[in-house]
């Protein structure tokens, strides 16, 4: 029966790292979208598998890199997986990713209830030395300069958790935030927590020059959680956008708010950064004006490319009309579709405007592009 389960675990593992590694979304030449779920829990804090599973987990989603973050303070196992050692999740899993394609950086959760609530320390040197034996929960501080003396990256957890932190579900600074804002003791807030999207949260982080992530803050199977019966059932994903694909260029690219993130159908980040997004994945181009029996007619083929996983939605605020579309379009995931535009005269160039729906800069606001096109 052993060697029947070791032969199944050898044979699940070969099948992952043959598949191939899936493409979210396309990026600009000298520039990298590195994948991360950066929030994990393993058996070392309150979750359900061992840190191996994690790893298997990742790779099977096609990630880049993940952190494993089990709680310091919240060990509910220790009867039965004693954990002396609160960098062990972290080994198991780095020491299991041996040859494979997938970066593992250490980490944990600071977790205090509110304020100020849960905080992920990254990069972390040695997770022992934010075990404090304090029986004051408040005493917060400790781990925060522990991280700062470690030069931890740290986010602020679901700050629109309803179950502990917020019971309106409204990510709110209190005073205590906006200090440790202040002494830079947080860097980045979760405006995504596994099935939750605040748009306070992304208020904040833009008012308050922090970095904008979301992530799965799984606990049990990562299929549990999140089935993938279709591609927007995924797992939160944090993209990194790096010149280079190692830990060094991760950290500062977290540190200079270069990220967004993937929820569901939508994408969400600054601005500047959804633009290099929306740029290298959206394409218009011209397929000429119709001919009408050997004459130019003033209706316009076009082509819409969408390369990336999540729809393309958008809102048209121009002054043409289109013969087979609402000023409402959506292009499915790496599907193209064509717009047939009534340009009135025949023209040289034409520019669309459009509001990308689904993709989220602030509190109500979505990003907006031009496309100039010569037909």
């Amino acid at each position: 029966m052993k060697i029947i389960v070791i032969i199944f675990l050898i044979l699940n593992s070969t099948i992952i790292l043959s598949q191939e590694k899936k493409v979210f979304f396309e990026s600009p030449n000298g520039i990298f979208f590195t994948s991360s779920d950066l929030h994990i829990h393993t058996v070392f804090s309150d979750g359900l598998v061992w840190p191996t599973v994690r790893v298997e987990e990742a790779l099977k989603d096609s990630l880049d890199l993940i952190a494993i973050t089990d709680h310091i303070e919240y060990q509910p196992h220790q009867k039965d997986i004693p954990n002396p050692d609160r960098n062990r999740s972290f080994q198991l899993a780095l020491g299991f990713n041996n040859d494979i394609p997938l970066k593992i950086i250490p980490g944990t959760e600071i977790t205090k209830p509110m304020p100020p609530g849960h905080m992920n320390a990254l990069f972390i040197k040695d997770a022992n030395k934010f075990v404090y034996d304090i029986k004051d929960d408040l005493q917060y501080t400790n781990g925060l300069y522990e991280a700062k003396k470690q030069n931890a990256f740290v986010f602020w957890n679901h700050p629109m958790w309803r179950q502990d932190q917020r019971k309106d579900g409204i990510a709110t600074l209190d005073p205590v935030h906006k200090k440790l804002i202040k002494e830079k003791l947080i860097h980045g807030i979760e405006v995504v927590n596994m099935f939750t999207f605040s748009e306070e949260a992304l208020e904040i982080a833009i008012e308050n020059n922090l970095t904008i992530l979301g992530n799965s803050d799984v606990h049990v199977l990562i299929d549990w959680d999140y089935n993938n019966e279709r591609e927007s059932f995924h797992r939160p994903i944090t993209f990194i956008i790096s010149e280079k694909q190692n830990i060094k260029e991760y950290k500062k690219s977290l540190f200079d708010r270069k990220t967004f993130v993937w929820y569901h159908d939508l994408v969400i980040g600054l601005e500047e950064n959804l633009k290099i997004v929306i740029d290298n994945n959206l394409q218009i181009s011209s397929l000429g004006y119709f001919n009408l029996f050997g004459d130019k007619s003033k209706v316009l083929n076009l082509e819409l490319t969408n390369s990336s996983v999540a729809p393309i939605k958008l809102l048209y605020n121009g002054e043409f009309t289109f013969e087979n579309n609402s000023k409402l379009i959506e292009i499915k995931p790496r599907s193209t579709k064509k717009i047939y535009v009534k340009t009135k005269e025949n023209l040289e160039e034409i520019e669309l405007n459009f509001d990308v729906l689904n993709y989220i800069i602030g509190m109500k606001k979505n990003l907006k592009i031009n496309k100039k096109v010569i037909p």
